[in-house]
This record gives structure tokens, sequence and C-alpha cells, in this order.
């Protein structure tokens, strides 16, 4: 279980930002923070994880008090029990992949850990490899890996399959999601990636302006209405063309294209480059705009 309360005063660019979110959910879930850039998802994974103290607030996690400035508590981060992935994988660069993981070691814990989750992540034939000569996709796994050496009981993930291509964003989602499950993580992803969000999370939520401004699971934060049906999917829409009284959308569903007939009505606000919902209903396909 987490249960903050965090707020901070935050000074950019663009001028003063009052950071004031409340989260609240469950140990073992994998929650997403969303929205534009400069809304506070970062920020809070950074207070999360003690790298930045809040102005006020407490942070709880599993019944432990991690941050209360009324009682003048304030754990660091080494005595927080978290992994923490970045964008730019922060590895090593003259210790191999296996160095890079016993590094992160606790003196008195068993090297049998970095064996596992070298394993996991599939990095057997590269452990012996320096990370200038791996790809950004298996750095990555490399950083995933490293994250989780000491057993965290909180994953924070921030953004951290932006710059891969599709193929590898997904093999890695994959990844991600099987060590959540396979270590009994709360997890806690910054992300734009909408659909992403919908494979991957149990709870959004959607930032605005350092609040909160939607929380709830993906399909509720995103579709405008609740669809039902056997398959639900996201995608972009990369054409839309009129044949007769119909539109044919062409949709990219992960690296597939799929054609859907739609009507006027359903087309009359949906542009090229829209993220949609493709989903079944009465044994036909329909198209949903996500609301991002």
């Amino acid at each position: 279980m987490i249960k903050a309360t965090i707020h901070k005063t935050l000074r950019s660019a663009t001028g003063k930002m009052n950071l004031a979110i409340e989260l609240d959910f469950k140990r073992g879930q994998f929650v997403t923070l969303y929205g534009p850039s400069g809304a506070g998802k970062t920020t809070t994974l950074r207070i999360i994880a003690g790298l930045l103290s809040p102005d006020k607030g407490s942070i709880e996690v599993n019944d432990c008090i991690w941050f209360d400035n009324e009682r003048k508590i304030n754990r660091v981060p080494q005595q927080r029990k978290i992994g923490y992935v970045f964008q730019d994988y922060a590895l090593f660069p003259h210790m191999t992949v296996r160095k890079n993981l016993e590094f992160a070691l606790d003196n008195k814990q068993d090297k049998a850990i970095v064996d596992e989750l070298i394993g996991i992540v599939e990095l057997e034939e590269l452990q012996d490899r320096k990370p200038e000569t791996l790809s950004g996709g298996q750095q990555q796994r490399v950083a995933l890996a490293r994250a989780l050496v000491r057993k965290p009981e909180v994953l924070l993930l921030d953004e951290p399959l932006s710059a891969l291509d599709i193929r590898m964003r997904s093999k890695l989602q994959d990844y991600i999601l099987k060590v959540h499950k396979k270590y009994h993580l709360t997890t806690i992803l910054v992300s734009h990636d909408i659909g992403e969000i919908i494979k991957m999370s149990d709870v959004v939520y959607k930032l605005q302006d350092g609040c909160v401004e939607k929380v709830g699971k993906p399909m509720t934060v995103f579709a405008s209405n609740q669809l039902s049906g056997k398959f639900q999917f996201v995608g972009e829409v990369i054409d839309i063309t009129k044949e007769d009284v119909i539109y044919i959308v062409t949709v990219l569903i992960g690296q597939n294209v799929v054609k859907v007939v739609a009507q006027e009505q359903e087309i009359v606000n949906l542009e090229i480059g829209d993220k949609v919902i493709v989903a079944s209903k009465a044994f036909n396909p329909v198209l949903q705009k996500i609301e991002a």
C-alpha cells in the first residue's frame, strides 16, 4: 500500500507551479503517472525515491513512514526499498553487464540474484560486455535488472522506453510486466504512450499543472464512453479514405496495420495521428477516439 500527500512549489522557465497531489493505491499494483511535460510526473517519482523533499506532506509505504514533515521523518534513498530506472539508463561505462549488477548488491547479499536476473532479462550472452557495445534495448534491460538486484518494494520507471522503436518497446514492456509479477512489485511508471499505459497499468493518475486531474483504470481515464466487446486494441490513425458512402480508417496497432470501416459520424472529429480504441460491438469493429 502506498499513500502519499505531496506539496511542493516548483520553479521553471515558465514560472511557478504548485505540485499538490495525493496518491493512494494497493501493494502490488502497476500504476502510471500520465500528463504533459511539466505536469509534475518526474518530480513525484523523485520525491517518492527521496531524491527530492516535498515542502510538506507524508509518504507511507507498506505501513512504513518514508516522509512526514510534521513528525520530521525523512528517510534517505538508501533507507527506502526502491529500484529506479532512468530514461538515460545511467550505467557505469567502465563495467561489464555483470559488474554493473554486482555493484548494486548489498554487502551481505547473496550473489545468486545476479544470475537469476541475468536469466530473466536474457542477458547471458551479453554479461561480459560493456554498455557501449550494447543496443539501447539491451542497455535498458541491464538498467532494469540492476534496479531489481536489492529486491525493492517499489519499482520506479521514468519513461524508460521512450527512445526505443516499437518492436523493442513492446518486448521490454513484456519484460517489465514479467518482473513486476515475479517479484510482487509495486511499480510506478511515467509514460506518455497511451497504448503502453493501457497494456501495462492497473491504475492511471492523469496529472495537469501539478494536480491530479483524473484517476482510474486506463480505459476509464482515456475513453469518453465505455466500450464492451471481445477485443479492444489501442492504435494510431494513419489514413482516412472515403469510399462511396463509407470511410476506411487505417489504424497502426503495434506493428500491424488494420483497416476499419466507419460511418461519417465516427470520423467527424478524427484526424491522422489521433489515438483510438478499436473494439467490437455486435460483431462489428467500432472506433473511439482517445481523449489524451
